[in-house]
């Protein structure tokens, strides 16, 4: 790839793809002086990406399947099965619910018949690993082979990546989706070519129909743009990529109209608009850190800091990308684990960039020769060991996340649901057809619909339509339900009891009271191997 463009920002003589100071080290850390010398090095390169791709496929696949699906994954298998007419979910899952049905369709080729699981799993985790090579050449567009390298093996290796692009989430698809549309936008500034400001408008619609929450990126490049006054953006460009934009995201509320389901979009939003709180505002300060590592978040801000004096319009593009997801999903009063994941790879290109310019204490390094000049490639080997540190600090936690034993307690968007495909089998294998469940929650319910075969319905979901999801059917009367024989099991679970202690203490009344029998229970083990029921199916009569 060229690195040779010209930015309107940048010195004369300065390539595009790096930074004077990112090349100074040796091998396929630096950029040797002999002629022919970047033809060498490209080989090298693509090695050690092929490597940090082959570990990203690794940690992403490493028992892929020891746990079911948990809520989110079971309505969107579902939902990709119900639009390949998989007769098992046809009936349970609707084709239309919330989001954007792009990630759906891509789903459905593998969902014809059965009951699916792994091979939606291994969908996520192609675009999660093609989102680590995507970085590279963005990473060389912006400062260089070394940095691209960089950012691609933290992002290979990052806790909060791997586990959400484990799962059959939106949220992988949509970053991969969103860093090409971040490379777009790169091209359109070095360049300043119409056709990669289209290109832009329409990954971006890309994103959006993969998870429309990502609109708020449409924030970030506006944010960029008014910014970054040096980039031309004439009105004329603005003007021809908006349509690209809106005929590309046309297409889920159009086929939501031809299915005859028009009303689904505007529901879900008057929900969300008013829907409480589900997470205190601490929610991300207190989960996302850890999982993005501590390390490469010192890196980023330390090389923010330490290149104060050489800021370009590059910083400015991958801190707008940053700041305006972070500030939206704090103010926005529904939290989840994988609601930040777009901010991960501008910053594991932050942190690259610092780790490569990482500046070394060259007067230390002389008192250790003192007699002797200190060796060239000393320097460049300290950056190297410093890389190293940092990828090690994600590595452990990253596969204590994949090699994970069972869990007593889960947190939503950060994995299976222990012991959920089991009891869905079991009821499916020991129910007669037709049998109705009771669940603490939606959540569970839906395991148990995907798993089991079984309508069931949660009882924690509102009467009041304000106050639930449009997709859920509340019971309003579960007493009568009960007394009219048309609730035949109930399914208590210790993750929706821990979030909902009233309705987990509602739910067991009725089993006293229609004199419920225990007929299975899914342990886990806890850290000292005591067995730990975290799921219990309950057979009721009235």
């Amino acid at each position: 790839m060229s690195t040779t463009d010209t930015s309107p920002t940048s010195p004369p003589g300065q390539r595009i793809g790096t930074s004077p100071s990112t090349d100074s080290a040796g091998g396929w850390w630096s950029t040797p002086a002999w002629p022919g010398a970047a033809a060498q090095r490209r080989p090298a390169a693509l090695g050690v990406l092929t490597a940090i791709a082959v570990v990203a496929a690794v940690v992403r696949a490493w028992q892929l399947d020891a746990l079911g699906f948990n809520s989110d994954e079971a309505v969107y298998a579902g939902q990709a099965a119900s639009l390949a007419g998989n007769p098992r979910y046809a009936e349970l899952f609707p084709v239309f619910r919330a989001h954007p049905m792009l990630f759906q369709a891509l789903l459905s080729p593998f969902f014809h018949s059965g009951e699916v699981d792994l091979a939606g799993r291994v969908v996520v985790v192609v675009f999660g690993v093609a989102t680590v090579l995507a970085v590279y050449p963005l990473g060389v567009r912006l400062y260089g082979r070394r940095v691209g390298l960089v950012a691609a093996l933290l992002l290979a290796v990052m806790p909060y990546h791997v586990v959400v692009t484990r799962q059959v989430l939106l949220d992988g698809p949509m970053v991969f989706f969103a860093t090409l549309t971040l490379y777009c936008l790169v091209r359109f500034v070095q360049g300043q070519r119409l056709t990669w400001y289209l290109a832009t408008a329409a990954m971006l619609g890309l994103t959006m129909l993969t998870k429309e929450t990502s609109v708020v990126l449409a924030g970030s490049v506006y944010a960029f743009l008014a910014l970054t006054p040096m980039v031309r953006r004439p009105v004329r460009v603005t003007l021809a990529a908006l349509p690209v934009l809106a005929a590309i995201f046309a297409v889920h509320p159009i086929s939501q109209a031809l299915a005859g389901r028009s009303s689904t979009g505007r529901n879900y939003l008057v929900w969300q608009l008013l829907r409480r709180p589900n997470h205190p505002m601490d929610f991300y300060l207190d989960n996302v850190p850890t999982a993005v590592g501590l390390l490469v978040l010192a890196a980023a801000l330390g090389g923010l800091w330490w290149t104060r004096r050489r800021r370009s319009w590059r910083e400015t593009l991958l801190l707008t990308w940053i700041a305006v997801p972070v500030v939206f999903f704090q103010l926005w009063p529904v939290k989840g684990f994988q609601y930040l994941l777009p901010v991960v790879v501008p910053l594991v290109l932050l942190a690259a960039r610092a780790l490569v310019t990482l500046p070394v204490p060259t007067r230390l390094l002389r008192r250790a020769w003192p007699n002797r000049p200190v060796p060239t490639q000393l320097v460049p080997a300290v950056r190297l060991v410093v890389v190293a540190v940092v990828a090690v600090s994600l590595l452990w936690p990253c596969w204590n996340a994949v090699n994970h034993a069972g869990r007593t307690t889960f947190l939503a968007g950060s994995g299976g649901v222990p012991g959920g495909r089991e009891a869905g089998r079991w009821l499916a294998a020991n129910t007669p057809k037709g049998s109705v469940v009771l669940t603490v929650g939606p959540s569970m319910a839906n395991i148990v619909r995907y798993y089991g075969s079984r309508q069931s319905y949660g009882l924690s979901v509102s009467p009041n339509p304000l106050h639930r999801n449009p997709s859920y059917t509340p019971l309003h009367n579960p007493d009568a339900s009960m007394r009219a024989n048309d609730l035949h099991y109930v399914v208590w679970d210790s993750f929706s009891a821990r979030r909902s202690t009233y309705f987990s203490e509602r739910l067991l009344t009725l089993v006293r009271r229609y004199h419920g029998r225990v007929v299975h229970t899914e342990y886990v083990e806890s850290p000292d191997r005591t067995p730990v029921p975290v799921i219990v199916i309950y057979e009721v009569r009235p």
